[in-house]
């Protein structure tokens, strides 16, 4: 009854859509063309190294959490008292929103957790609860279910942010980096409620309540700028985070933040070096390592996967990627091997192999579990998903204009292999895998193709065409 109600509310309902948002033809032009904040987070050595120069430039754009289930909350108000259940992450700073939205102390509401439709990040769960809770204030006593439907979900949840990063770096004579430059331009990765302003709903009010402003997030964990700086042992370095502070679609946390594009960017780039310089990928990375531990996964995920005795099937092709999550966390190489189908543009990860080092390892299966997870949700943000938006909206509402990965395209073999370090400190594999999956997925495909596809996702259009 509900649904119907709102459907027939919608047919009759005559609404105003300014065509307010900038159209470019591609993301780099979009986001380069957004006001931004140039703020070094390294400067290492001196520019300007003698030695071949190269350089190449990455995107990524707005992705949705796309969550299964759509966002949902239930609002009560009884004796001056809300309640409110809620599948948010944070119930307190939740609960200031609200209090700030409608004007009460936070001590006069109650946020419960309970389980719901789950994210990775800052999705549609906040926003939802503040529709109910304006619900509710508007019929006390009765409890108010607000329930979005997935075209809502999909156009109004806050986005993962769009990136362009560019890099360059020199190589010496004797084939090693000399020289690294690494510029990343993206809007705000973290706007989790705290204030009112960070809600929908406040936004739209007779009296909207404006978004405070967005802050980057401190290095060394950073936001779009995590993982921007390289593991690698690189003595003339300099990266800057060109922080864009108001965005004109709407952007917080999607998994991994910056890291996810970052190390896409780095690792992709590192296999472009290699190739100059006429180096084996991975040879090249140990190169360029001297952190035991992360020489340690390198080496083992090339051995598990057969690296040095890889005999290239037709079609297929194999890529490498490594990265140490915020140059703080878990230790993950990745190894993929996939086929491209020129007729199509089909990208098929036929197996991906990975080495990681968390530290003590307290439930080996958890850990497994989290990085095929993250070698997953990666493959389906770099092979399929990408926000669409014409000047007056979002296009993508809906599974047909958003797909993610399905059970048919999901890596046929995952492998996963631990290095377990007792008495070492828990660093966690949450979002461990992310960015390396996406960056060999890439650097196979161009070992499959000969395509150096710098622009995510690699659809089957993008790579058709190319």
């Amino acid at each position: 009854r509900a649904v119907k109600a709102a459907t027939a509310l919608a047919r009759a309902t005559r609404w105003e859509t300014p065509a307010s948002l900038p159209v470019h033809p591609d993301v780099n032009a979009f986001i380069r063309a957004q006001p931004a904040e140039a703020l070094p987070i390294l400067a290492r050595g001196a520019a300007g190294q003698a030695g071949r120069r190269f350089a190449a430039r990455y995107t990524r754009p707005f992705q949705l959490h796309a969550s299964i289930g759509p966002s949902c909350a239930v609002a009560q108000l009884v004796d001056s008292r809300y309640t409110v259940w809620t599948h948010a992450q944070g119930v307190y700073p939740l609960r200031t929103a609200l209090a700030e939205l409608i004007a009460v102390n936070e001590d006069t509401i109650r946020c419960i957790h309970v389980e719901g439709s789950g994210c990775y990040g800052h999705n549609g769960a906040d926003d939802v609860a503040a529709d109910a809770i304006l619900l509710a204030r508007a019929l006390p006593g009765r409890p108010v279910r607000v329930q979005w439907m997935r075209e809502e979900e999909h156009a109004w949840e806050p986005f993962g942010a769009a990136m362009v990063v560019q890099v360059a770096a020199t190589l010496d004579s004797t084939g090693r980096i000399a020289d690294w430059q690494h510029d990343v331009f993206t809007p705000p990765h973290n706007t989790r409620p705290g204030k009112a302003g960070n809600l929908l709903a406040a936004t739209h009010l007779a009296r909207p309540f404006a978004p405070p402003v967005a802050k980057p997030a401190p290095q060394p964990e950073g936001s779009g700028d995590r993982n921007a700086i390289p593991y690698y042992v690189l003595p003339n370095a300099r990266v800057v985070h060109h922080f864009q502070p108001k965005p004109v679609l709407r952007s917080s946390a999607l998994r991994g933040l910056g890291a996810y594009c970052n190390v896409f960017a780095i690792e992709s780039f590192m296999d472009e070096l290699a190739r100059a310089a006429n180096s084996d990928p991975v040879a090249f990375r140990l190169r360029h390592l001297d952190d035991p531990r992360a020489l340690d996964v390198v080496k083992l995920a090339a051995a598990k996967f057969g690296w040095d005795g890889y005999r290239r099937p037709a079609r297929r092709g194999r890529g490498f990627a490594f990265a140490r999550y915020k140059n703080l966390a878990s230790y993950c190489a990745i190894a993929v091997e996939v086929e491209v189908a020129r007729e199509t543009g089909l990208v098929r990860i036929t197996r991906a192999v990975s080495a990681v080092d968390c530290g003590e390892i307290v439930s080996p299966d958890g850990v497994r579990n989290q990085i095929e997870g993250g070698i997953i949700q990666s493959a389906s943000w770099t092979l399929l998903e990408q926000v669409r938006f014409d000047a007056s909206r979002v296009l993508t509402v809906d599974w047909a204009s958003y797909p993610i990965l399905r059970f048919a395209q999901a890596p046929e073999q995952i492998d996963v292999h631990l290095i377990d370090r007792p008495g070492q400190p828990f660093l966690g594999t949450g979002e461990a895998a992310q960015g390396p999956a996406a960056a060999a997925i890439a650097n196979a495909v161009f070992d499959a193709c000969g395509l150096r596809m710098r622009d995510l996702p690699l659809d089957r259009a993008r790579v058709r065409k190319a």
